[in-house]
């Protein structure tokens, strides 16, 4: 349990968390706090968040959740799969946090989900069920992931690939999108600028689900290579609003002067979930720049 002094830490964030009068980039920084923190009094805090207007901050809780790895989280992440008042980037981001988690009770609800009538959700519990039978299946991976996340698929297990066998896979949509993932992963750990010139080749995916999860990449990898790619991601009105969404936060994580200068056009942009993650995005610059956040 934690200390009286640790709990009353807890609480400050989880109000700051729950203050929709907060900026936003505030309310983010409360909920990474919180993550790190880790605990059922954080859970809770981030529970409470849900009842949010901000389909980008639910998502963003969502993802924490999977990320803590804790199967407390999961009554809360089932909830928000079942609701379908919630958005799909909503609900799509708790199905994927529940492959994160990976425990197997999971595989009843995430099977019957993966039948949505929401694609972005239904391909969602399709990869957090590949991901659950990979983690039982127990196969030997020696996983050199730099980026310490829980990633809804593993690198592929034969890592004498090329780039350009790693980018068929990529690219192939007739395979499964768990496999395209393993590609991506694979890709994405070799940190080579041929590599990221393949993974922002999958921005012209069929899949808007694919297409968020590549520009989630780009941004982990904080290349400027994949900066062109971004910024065409993030101006075009007709690509889905949760890519879009994922190219800013991917540009705020690169944060060349460029990406403040495109961001900072698209804080006034018609789309809610793209306005406030530019605004996130333009703080993570911030962060990046000087190595601290300030509440």
């Amino acid at each position: 349990m934690p200390g009286i002094a640790v709990e009353e830490k807890i609480v400050n964030v989880g109000k700051i968390l729950n203050d929709a009068k907060r900026p936003m980039k505030e309310r983010f920084r409360a909920l990474f706090t919180l993550k790190n923190i880790k605990g059922p009094i954080a859970i809770k805090w981030i529970e409470e968040a849900f009842s949010d207007e901000s389909d980008l901050l639910k998502h963003e809780l969502a993802y924490c959740l999977g990320q803590m790895k804790d199967d407390a989280a999961i009554p809360v992440l089932i909830k928000v799969l079942k609701d379908t008042n919630q958005a799909p980037m909503v609900r799509h981001e708790a199905g994927e946090a529940l492959g994160a988690i990976g425990n197997p009770n999971c595989i009843d609800i995430l099977a019957e989900y993966s039948k949505d009538p929401v694609v972005e959700v239904a391909e969602t519990c399709e990869i957090a069920l590949d991901r659950i039978k990979w983690l039982q299946e127990k196969e030997k991976l020696n996983d050199n992931n730099p980026y310490a996340s829980v990633d809804p698929s593993p690198p592929l297990a034969d890592q004498t690939k090329s780039v350009a066998e790693l980018q068929k896979i990529l690219m192939n949509e007739d395979e499964s999108l768990f496999n395209r993932y393993r590609a991506m992963f694979s890709l994405r750990n070799m940190r080579t600028k041929e590599a990221i010139i393949a993974i922002c080749s999958g921005l012209k995916g069929s899949s808007a689900l694919f297409r968020h999860e590549i520009a989630f990449v780009l941004g982990q990898l904080q290349d400027e290579n994949s900066i062109p790619y971004l910024i065409e991601t993030l101006k075009d009105p007709l690509e889905n609003e949760m890519v879009r969404h994922e190219a800013a936060e991917a540009l705020g994580s690169i944060a060349t002067e460029e990406c403040v200068e495109i961001l900072s056009k698209y804080l006034k942009d018609e789309k809610q979930v793209v306005k406030e993650s530019c605004e996130v995005a333009l703080d993570i610059c911030d962060y990046e720049k000087s190595g601290a956040f300030d509440f």
